[in-house]
């Protein structure tokens, strides 16, 4: 059943960095799904007078607030890695801030269903905001050189990351629905459209009177 005042399916789809979570979430927007990334509402808290930047610079200091008032992204990534404590305080900053937008966004949707698209969703134990979950998934190798010509990062650089990450065996583990992005865009897409077709039919059966009637 549908929780009251959401749609009456919401996917999260999250997955390791490179592994064509955009590309999923792009497709499924284009075939009508709501997207809600919780990287963009993350950016938009930590924008020049996002709601999160006042606490943040109480609890870190100026030395993370860029001249122009938002997060020094870089110098609080250094901070957050030297220190899993002041990981953890960001955290306890941002994820309430986050949460409570992302449900202000599942009751303004009128999109058959919603998609979620949380990066960490293993790491952060938010599995709960989803009816299913979709990881898009690929093996480490590919993982690695798509990340390397995209980023332009080195291949350790790239291994530090994905040892930061939740394991791919247990992103599997959890999963309701897994894309294999191991071939070519075509491939990828053909997969994401029978996700779309198969989401439309549970969205449909958990709530047949419709969208748009709470």
């Amino acid at each position: 059943m549908p929780r009251p005042g959401r749609p009456p399916l919401v996917v999260a789809l999250t997955g390791g960095i490179g592994s064509g979570k955009t590309s999923v979430s792009t497709r499924l927007a284009a075939l009508g799904a709501a997207i809600i990334d919780t990287d963009s509402i993350a950016h938009a808290l930590t924008a020049p007078g996002g709601a999160a930047m006042p606490v943040i610079a109480a609890a870190f200091g100026a030395e993370v607030v860029a001249s122009d008032g938002s997060l020094d992204r870089p110098a609080m990534r250094r901070r957050v890695f030297a220190d899993a404590s002041a990981r953890q305080r960001l955290e306890a900053i941002l994820h309430p801030l986050i949460r409570a937008r992302l449900e202000t966004a599942l009751r303004q949707v009128q999109a058959p269903y919603a998609v979620v698209v949380i990066p960490l969703l293993f790491e952060t134990g938010w599995t709960a905001v989803a009816d299913r979950i979709l990881v898009v998934d690929l093996p480490e190798d590919q993982q690695i050189q798509r990340v390397m010509l995209r980023n332009g990062l080195s291949a350790a650089e790239v291994r530090r990351i994905i040892a930061t990450q939740a394991s791919r065996a247990t992103r599997r583990a959890g999963a309701d629905d897994i894309i294999e992005n191991m071939g070519n865009r075509d491939e990828l897409m053909r997969q994401t459209d029978a996700l779309h077709q198969r989401y439309l039919r549970l969205a449909a059966a958990a709530h047949p009177a419709g969208i748009g009637q709470q």
